[in-house]
């Protein structure tokens, strides 16, 4: 069966098999099993082939690096790697599995009979880290500090690296490591495999840095998820390494990297090709690109520019030249939010479609309801290739997984490779859009980390609304942009209302990055610097930072800031009146019931017809159709914008990112950068020649600040919004903006915006005299909990590169697990309590059905007895919902689990889509009971909970 066994193998190197595949049905019986030696060789040609046509020159630069900058010695060390990484399973306790075998072993002379039952004792991954390092020392003579730098790879090659004490101990097992013969056999693959190095690699040892220690763990982990695909590798064949590998790659045929040319240097024609803008580029854009190409390496820019100067085209432009220079093979995008990633998803592919070259390019859209998108599902059908088992020891993944078959040539460039999907494997594609959790995840200890720092070690990552993340996300970032500056990646941050506080620590992270990657001493972050310049371009690189001050673009907008009392009357009354002759008000409420309560309440005084309901708590479909028709009707000119009076009362779902247009804004104090956002919103396009095509009484734009008591000293916030902000910053917002107040001077959007927001983020005092005392004890509260948030963000938080520090064992003990796209893995790189998620369907005397108002087979019924088929689980999926804070605190969420388990569904867990899911049923006319709480359902106002 095996005529290709290579002449130079003992037989006792032929007796050692591995790479089971078990019948699911009965854990004990042996499928199939092949050859270690063969899984060896295909495992470091793939490798080789990844290096030469899959991974960006960014990343092999890295790891040439530590080599002197020799990328062929590099590549022969990566190979090498590859080819040794299971080494541990030519061990007793691992290859006496396939029992049937071990007598031919024992009869080879290696022992097989004795206590090698738990294989959980000594893990062939640990047992193949240390079977390399003592090869490095015993027959070449390393430093133990030198071997482990290339032991900890193949120890890693499962996602995990090795503990200190876990190799201590693994090296005191010599009879589960297998003595005599053993050993020879070991050594034997080990020297086998050293025929990719030349005779003087191992002479001297390669230094590798912790940066390419983590590179080359991703490599191989990717090189051994293709080689352990039997459809791809089949067992049963004759063929040479080279021949299966020359099939293999033909049949997974992934994208090359994307390899950025650009055509021209006029930003002018660069905007009109790239994205359909005729005319000039704005000062932003073009300060943008001028900084990428004065840049002296890869670095860090900074763009701060009102909202609505072409932020995104200039971010994208500006990664187009940063990823030429530094040989990126991509671009990953991240946003705030999933409604804002699946809104930027469209402009991304559209750039990318339009970028010059005519190879694929594949793309991935990261955040736990991407199956949802029905874009991003296209793109899927379209790149439908081979599946890829990934092994990563566990049982679940050891299964053969099955082929979807070949795909035809395609027409179009861009595509989701099918390959290229899920929450490990997903990120490697060459352009990303993501929420932000999905960048943050880098900073994270969890499983297979390597492979998101692979991905993005190799692209150009750009970070919108980087002001919006609080102190504990704060956190995760700026160790994500150290790692990001240690791998010389480049990356583009984006936001309107930057305090320099926040942009210089931000500066000061990547840097630091790239001081360690150079063995350099950190720079301390600069004081922050206000000089008044905004819009404001930033370029940060190893040799310093350049500022580049930019004129506006001459849009401007004043804003007459007014009080308006905390109750609903008053809200109805100035809207009633604002809206007398038609014109569209958006009402921003800091939470989700004050948002149901205005909704409730605007509706009943104008009609549900003048009233649209926007926030957190509706179903995903019914999100994203909200979303939808707020962009197709509050957007840009051309969208349909109703002629008639319209209110849309909202959480801060709109404050983001989506580009929206309202007449009158009403708004619950918020943090003055944030406030500014939302004023962002009022009057953003110009409609018309002359005069602004809205009604008389709209032609100045207003902003009524609300969710206030006026008559304490200062004036207090709602309870709701000092939940969720805390009152120091509502304070300082109130203090800076009192100047504004009434009939003051109006708020001139961008020019007040650096100079209220440095201000409010500044340490000296705001405020009258009178405020003083509260200002103080808010202060307090406030230290005190971004310390505490600070101190749990680092909990679970990655080590900083540490360029004196050997191999990185330990660099993910300690954490989380595997990083969870979903609500889960959203709370650990958010600060907040997790909230649960669950699956809404109705239920009526016929059974259970998807909500009837669903656009897609509402009313469907659903059999719970057989297993449900893949379109009817995408729509179940998509009536997702997270459950309000009440369900979900920590003195209700076991009562909540308990009662949403008692309608599990068996059949459903055979579905990929719904296993393990918690389902809330509705009755048909939307209610359920949950822990004694009684809520209720419409598509109106999204979930609530009932007040008796």
């Amino acid at each position: 069966m095996y005529d290709d066994v290579p002449g130079d193998l003992s037989t006792a190197a032929r007796s050692v098999w591995a790479k089971s595949r078990r019948d699911p049905h009965d854990p004990e019986a042996i499928e199939a099993w092949m050859p270690l030696w063969r899984h060896l060789d295909d495992t470091a040609a793939v490798a080789g082939r990844l290096w030469d046509e899959w991974l960006p020159e960014s990343v092999r630069r890295v790891v040439a690096g530590s080599v002197d900058g020799d990328h062929d010695r590099a590549r022969r060390f990566a190979v090498w790697l590859a080819g040794v990484h299971d080494v541990g399973k030519a061990t007793p306790v691992f290859a006496v599995q396939a029992r049937r075998l071990a007598e031919d072993m024992h009869r080879a002379g290696l022992e097989s009979r004795g206590p090698y039952a738990e294989r959980s004792s000594l893990r062939h991954e640990l047992a193949g880290h240390i079977c390399v390092s003592r090869w490095l020392r015993d027959r070449h003579g390393w430093s133990k500090r030198d071997a482990e730098r290339l032991a900890v790879v193949v120890g890693g090659h499962h996602g995990v690296a090795q503990t200190p004490q876990q190799i201590n101990d693994g090296e005191q097992l010599t009879q589960l490591m297998g003595p005599g013969r053993w050993v020879d056999v070991r050594e034997e693959f080990l020297g086998r495999q050293s025929r990719f190095l030349d005779e003087g690699d191992l002479v001297a040892a390669p230094v590798l840095s912790q940066p390419a220690q983590v590179l080359l763990t991703a490599l191989v982990i990717v090189a051994d998820w293709i080689a352990s695909n039997e459809e791809l590798f089949p067992y049963s064949t004759t063929e040479s390494t080279e021949a299966r590998l020359d099939r293999a790659w033909r049949g997974l045929d992934l994208p090359r990297p994307w390899e950025a040319t650009l055509d021209t240097g006029d930003v002018d024609i660069l905007l009109d090709s790239r994205f359909g803008f005729t005319g000039s580029a704005r000062p932003v854009q073009r300060n943008a690109v001028r900084a990428a190409q004065e840049l002296p390496d890869a670095g860090l820019v900074v763009i701060e520019a009102p909202m609505g100067e072409g932020k995104t085209e200039a971010a994208l432009l500006a990664a187009e030249v940063l990823a030429e220079r530094s040989g990126a093979g991509g671009c990953f995008v991240a946003l705030p939010t999933q409604a804002t990633t699946d809104a930027m998803f469209g402009r991304v592919t559209a750039w990318v479609d339009r970028l010059p070259g005519s190879e694929r390019r594949s793309v991935f859209l990261a955040h736990g309801k991407a199956s949802l998108n029905d874009e991003y599902r296209g793109l899927m059908a379209q790149g439908r290739l081979l599946a890829v088992a990934v092994d990563d020891g566990s049982p679940d993944d050891a299964r053969p997984s099955a082929a979807t078959g070949y795909a035809p040539q395609l027409a179009v460039q861009t595509i989701a490779h099918q390959w290229l999907q899920g929450r490990k494997k997903g990120v490697l594609a060459s352009f990303v859009v993501g929420t932000v959790d999905q960048t943050l995840f880098a900073a994270l200890k969890s499983k297979h980390l390597m492979l998101r720092h692979l991905a993005l070690a190799g692209k150009v990552v750009v970070i919108d609304e980087v002001h919006a993340y609080d102190t504990y996300m704060s956190s995760y970032l700026d160790r994500t942009l150290h790692w990001l500056g240690a791998y010389g990646s480049p990356v583009v941050l984006l936001s309107a209302t930057l305090p320099a506080k926040r942009r210089e620590q931000m500066i000061a992270a990547y840097r630091s990055g790239q001081a360690a990657a150079a063995g350099r001493p950190a720079v301390p972050a600069d004081a922050p610097r206000d000089d008044g310049a905004y819009p404001l371009i930033t370029a940060a690189s190893a040799d310093g930072v350049r500022r580049y001050p930019t004129p506006a673009s001459g849009r401007r907008t004043s804003v007459r800031l007014e009080r308006l009392d905390d109750d609903l009357d008053s809200l109805a009354d100035v809207v009633a009146e604002a809206l007398v002759d038609g014109g569209c008000a958006l009402v921003l409420r800091n939470t989700v019931t004050r948002v149901q309560e205005a909704g409730r309440f605007l509706a009943e005084r104008f009609g549900a017809d003048d009233v649209t309901v926007v926030h957190a708590r509706f179903l995903a479909v019914d999100r994203a159709e909200n979303d939808r028709k707020l962009l197709a009707r509050f957007g840009p000119p051309g969208a349909g914008r109703p002629t008639r009076r319209h209110i849309v009362v909202g959480s801060q779902v709109v404050e983001q990112s989506l580009d929206v247009d309202f007449d009158l804004l009403v708004t619950d104090l918020a943090p003055v950068d944030l406030l500014l956002q939302r004023m962002g919103r009022l009057h953003r396009h110009a409609r018309g020649t002359d005069q602004q095509d809205r009604p008389p009484r709209l032609w100045a734009a207003r902003c009524l600040l609300t969710g206030v008591d006026w008559s304490t000293v200062p004036p207090e916030p709602v309870a709701g919004s000092r939940g969720v902000y805390g009152a120091y910053p509502l304070l300082r917002s109130l203090a800076v903006l009192g100047p504004h107040l009434d009939d003051s001077r109006p708020v001139e959007l961008p020019g007040d915006i650096a100079p209220l927001v440095q201000t409010a983020y500044g340490d000296a005092p705001v405020g009258p005299p009178d405020w003083a005392e509260a200002m103080t004890r808010a202060h307090r509260e406030d230290v005190a909990k971004a310390t505490d948030a600070d101190d749990r963000a680092r909990t679970f938080q990655l080590r900083p590169v540490d360029p004196r520090a050997g191999a990185v064992v330990q660099w993910v003990q300690g954490g989380v697990g595997e990083a969870d796209d979903g609500p889960q893995g959203e709370a650990q790189v958010r600060d907040g309590q997790m909230s649960l998620e669950v699956l809404v369907v109705t239920e009526d005397e016929n059974g259970l059905s998807v909500p009837r108002w669903v656009n897609r087979r509402g009313g469907e019924l659903l059999s719970t007895e057989l297993e449900i088929g893949s379109e009817q689980a995408r729509v179940v999926a998509g009536c997702s919902l997270r459950l309000p804070p009440a369900l979900s605190n920590p003195g209700t969420i076991d009562a909540t689990i308990a009662d949403l388990e008692r309608r599990w569904v068996p059949a459903w867990q055979r579905s990929p889509l719904l296993a393990g899911q918690l389902l809330l049923v509705l009755d048909p006319d939307g209610h359920a009971e949950v822990a004694g709480r009684q809520l209720h359902y419409t598509r109106c106002y999204g979930l609530e909970v009932v007040r008796a």
